[in-house]
């Protein structure tokens, strides 16, 4: 039997290894593996390796599956909002209006590095440096299971409408023009349809992973074939499904193969040329310049009314550079349009903004809490819906956290109770619901400092707290009592240590959560068994 199909060569399993174990060590350091796989490209490059045809094969790939994830989340409405696609549109023309300018001046300076620039490879570049990275994003997001509050869904809005762009650019960088079977890609929604059936029909498993991968590099494959960008196709697909009922579980599905894919794209990256102390010393300045990105979108986001927390922490998850900035930076360098030295200083660029902004995300809260005075200082008096003070009046109970375990304890202290419990949560879509079900819930955030500064627990007796991780429940122990709260305070916790880390803080009750569904299971069939032989 023949094997050389499934043969690796020495030089794909040395870089296989040399990434694994450099995007751990980026990890144990409290940064994104990604820094870790460019330094792979950069090394390899330094000893003389080339970039090969499955790498690139394989970076496409990983490009293709992120547009697909993207277009499963884009909701038309929600990008709709000011806060959104106005502030993405004005920051992304503010920034390359002022990066290209101060770019262009500088080629008069006689500087080596800015001699061959011209206005239109100073607004490639600009254009490139505009972005964040949805990739950094979403993994400090989720990271902090935070990606339902209001801040993380304006900071993806921002990034989704940054990614629109891209997408524009990418399909007009083609310099082609599209066949005439083009104009038949506007009766795709037609076949929208046929696509919903078929995702029924595979429901779970393989084929749902299958059936996604298909219609990813299917789009891709049918863009490409009527002369329009293929990556273009895979977005447009993600689109098609976004309101199917799966679409958020094909987004999960898909999450590891896109992020696995991804890897070959920043190791490619890494290959292309190896850093001199001229493109260092470059990437170092433009990581400073970050923080006038972050400025301005804080500032950006106070003028569309939401609040300086909102607007803070909003601006601390968009505070990098982005990997489509190295996407737009590798199709200039293919077209001729901007050097092979800018594409390596944007990634050592890229990189630094990483080590950077992951601390920063990591103490937002704490940084907020501690300069909380001087930003409230720049918001407008105007406040959003979403934002407004706080009113727990007229509750015993107080029930944070209202997931799936929330809303039952809610259900069953309103059904003995009715009207004296109220609901709190952070999440936006999990507010949206409730409120549609008439339940009596408030969204707010209990790690927002400014909520602990208004809310009133006068009335309130007793409070159960359902978070999704412990460092919140904590938090919000510590914060009752520092409140002089000296109600109830019943807790959940997913682990022993947990218990008593609770009750440490000041939680009268605290229980564990696995062993509770055993035993609320158990009770629930033994009232039905009593019942049935009542009757």
């Amino acid at each position: 039997m023949d094997l050389n199909w499934i043969v690796i060569s020495l030089q794909e399993t040395e870089w296989i290894i040399a990434t694994f174990f450099m995007g751990l060590m980026a990890y144990k350091l409290g940064l994104p593996p990604m820094v870790g796989f460019l330094g792979v490209g950069f090394m390899f490059k330094a000893v003389g390796l080339e970039s090969t045809h499955e790498l690139r094969e394989i970076a496409d790939l990983g490009v293709t599956l992120m547009l697909f994830t993207i277009g499963l989340k884009l909701d038309v409405k929600s990008l709709l909002r000011i806060q959104i696609w106005g502030v993405a549109s004005s920051h992304m023309l503010i920034t390359i209006i002022v990066y290209a300018s101060l770019f262009f001046a500088l080629s008069y300076t006689g500087i080596e590095t800015f001699a061959n620039i011209d206005i239109w490879s100073a607004l490639l570049i600009a254009f490139a440096l505009s972005f964040s990275s949805t990739v950094f994003a979403v993994k400090v997001l989720e990271g902090k299971n935070e990606m339902g509050a209001l801040y993380a869904q304006i900071a993806i809005g921002i990034l989704i409408v940054q990614d629109i762009f891209a997408v524009v650019f990418l399909t007009a960088s083609t310099g082609k023009i599209p066949s005439i079977w083009a104009l038949g890609l506007f009766g795709l929604p037609l076949i929208r349809p046929v696509l919903y059936k078929l995702m029924d029909q595979v429901e779970h498993g393989e084929l749902l992973v299958l059936y996604s991968l298909l219609l990813a590099v299917g789009g891709a494959t049918l863009f490409e074939l009527v002369g329009m960008k293929a990556d273009l196709g895979a977005l447009i697909f993600g689109v098609l499904l976004a309101q199917h009922s799966k679409a958020s579980e094909v987004s999960k599905t898909l999450y590891n193969f896109k992020d696995l894919f991804l890897v070959g794209f920043f190791v490619n990256i890494g290959l292309s040329g190896t850093p001199t102390m001229e493109n260092l010393i470059l990437a170092g300045a433009l990581s400073l310049f970050m923080f006038a990105k972050v400025l301005l979108f804080f500032w950006l986001s106070l003028k569309t009314h939401l609040r300086a927390r909102t607007s803070f922490l909003t601006s601390l998850s968009l505070a990098n550079y982005s990997e489509f900035g190295l996407i737009v930076g590798a199709i200039g360098v293919s077209n001729g349009w901007m050097s092979q030295s800018w594409l390596i200083t944007i990634a050592i660029a890229l990189a630094m903004t990483f080590v950077i902004a992951s601390p920063l995300n990591a103490m937002a809260h704490e940084l907020y809490t501690r300069y909380s005075e001087r930003l409230k200082l720049w918001q407008t008096k105007k406040c959003l819906k979403d934002e407004l003070p706080v009113d727990v009046s007229g509750a015993d109970v107080l029930v944070f956290g209202m997931g799936r375990i929330g809303t039952g304890v809610y259900q069953d202290i309103n059904y003995y109770y009715p009207d004296r419990v109220k609901g709190i949560d952070f999440d936006t879509n999990v507010f949206k619901t409730h409120e549609t079900d008439n339940k009596k819930v408030i969204y707010a955030d209990v790690m927002d400092k400014d909520f602990w500064g208004s809310v009133d627990l006068a009335e309130v007796s007793l409070v159960f707290l359902n978070l999704p991780d412990i460092d919140k429940n904590l938090f919000t122990v510590t914060q009752l009592k520092e409140k002089g709260f000296d109600g109830h305070i019943a807790a959940i916790a997913m682990y022993d240590n947990e218990i008593s880390l609770l009750k440490s803080a000041g939680a009268n009750e605290v229980y564990n959560f696995y062993s509770e569904v055993g035993i609320g299971f158990a009770e629930h069939v033994r009232r039905n068994l009593l019942m049935n032989e009542k009757k």
